[in-house]
């Protein structure tokens, strides 16, 4: 995994694939039904959105913001503004909007089309197709079955897991006991969605789908024991055809070299299709129970999506704790050490130019004169003269 794979800074969404008209068309999902009115010929051109556009102005000479890899619907109210239109404007009205170079139009009004818009679309091979539904159920349809066909997609090698909801990506190299793990899960009751080839699939607005490969749907390989039937064996409330990837948990073989996160408060992200997702790193050694593991990181996944980050809530608690008792220390101090203001001496005054402090004799220097000796106690000294410590037995 390289360092841009981890990091989390936000892209833009991957870029779309294409579909021709023929094969949108010939989809079984499409859950509408289209019957073509002209443009044969042009149903090989590609369509690159996903979203469908409804550009009435377009009728009326302004073009702007038509794109033509986009399905155009037409419907009562565009249609209607036609009819208003003679027969002279109408045509030049058709001939200027499938002039575009549109990949697909569908008209949803039911009753017999204008001549106009089936002369024109013949005539520039734009393919013109009537919708049986109404506008809204067509459109619905359209961005339905788009989605799917339009979406970006990769696979990646590892195992898909839905735990309490929530869609675990199960990273590591071959032999980790990534299959095993998903076998554990499935005995405490989640679902299996993919083993060894995970397809995803991007969906806006910034999300992942995972879903197996048709090949090993329902699936799980285990060293020792070959390939299991998880449906079969469990039944059909085991395994899942789909689910969006919400966390991706690396597997990683226990290094005692290896630094690995004790708090949980920094985030790390790994990226699929441009799309960051969560990722935790979990070491792997004899004993551990990683069935156990992978259902507290789902757990903490929900808590997480709730609002609730017990890790940043402890060390939240503990700053708090250290202020108090910061605060604390200080009011336990004398008043007068804490508030009593710093006594500072005024500058000294100097002495007169004349005095003999200014001008002191080199003859009484400090260590040339004659120092006090102590005096020997007696009853009738000041206190001033008191020794601080006394020997025993003496003063008498």
């Amino acid at each position: 995994m390289t360092e841009e794979d981890v990091k989390p800074a936000r892209s833009a969404p991957p870029p779309m694939v294409d579909v021709t008209v023929a094969e949108l068309l010939e989809d079984a999902r499409l859950s509408v039904k289209l019957t073509r009115l002209a443009g044969e010929s042009g149903l090989g051109r590609p369509i690159r959105h996903p979203r469908v556009q409804k550009s009435g102005l377009a009728l009326a000479g302004h073009y702007y913001g038509v794109v033509p890899t986009r399905v155009q619907v037409l419907g009562e109210t565009e249609l209607s503004y036609l009819d208003t239109l003679t027969a002279e404007a109408r045509g030049e009205a058709a001939r200027g909007y499938f002039s575009l170079g549109l990949s697909l139009v569908v008209l949803t009004r039911r009753d017999e089309p204008p001549r106009a818009i089936l002369q024109a679309a013949e005539a520039t091979g734009t393919p013109l197709f009537m919708s049986e539904g109404r506008s809204s159920r067509t459109i619905n349809a359209l961005h339905s079955l788009l989605d799917e066909k339009l979406a970006p997609s990769t696979s990646l090698h590892g195992v898909l897991v839905d735990v309490f909801g929530i869609g675990l990506l199960l990273l590591g190299k071959s032999g980790i006991g990534k299959s095993e793990c998903a076998v554990e899960l499935v005995l405490r009751g989640h679902r299996l969605v993919a083993d060894d080839v995970v397809r995803c699939e991007w969906r806006p607005p910034g999300m992942v789908f995972g879903a197996p490969a048709d090949v090993l749907r329902h699936h799980v390989e285990v060293r020792g024991l070959g390939l299991l039937n998880i449906k079969d064996l469990f039944g059909v409330t085991a395994v899942r055809e789909r689910k969006r990837i919400d966390m991706i948990v690396r597997l990683d073989e226990w290094d005692e070299t290896k630094e690995y996160d004790r708090l949980g408060v920094d985030d790390e992200h790994y990226n699929i299709l441009s799309t960051p997702i969560r990722l935790v790193t979990v070491p792997v050694r004899p004993g551990r129970d990683m069935g156990a593991m992978l259902e507290m990181a789902a757990r903490n996944e929900l808590l997480r999506r709730a609002g609730k980050h017990s890790a940043r809530e402890l060390l939240a608690r503990l700053e708090e704790n250290v202020a108090i008792a910061q605060e604390m220390a200080i009011d336990d101090q004398p008043e007068s050490v804490v508030t009593a203001p710093v006594a500072t001496k005024p500058p000294a005054t100097p002495p007169p130019p004349n005095s003999s402090v200014a001008h002191p004799d080199a003859r009484w220097a400090d260590s040339e004169r004659a120092q006090p000796t102590a005096k020997p106690y007696s009853s009738n000294e000041s206190s001033a003269w008191i020794p601080a410590y006394r020997p025993k037995g003496g003063g008498q």
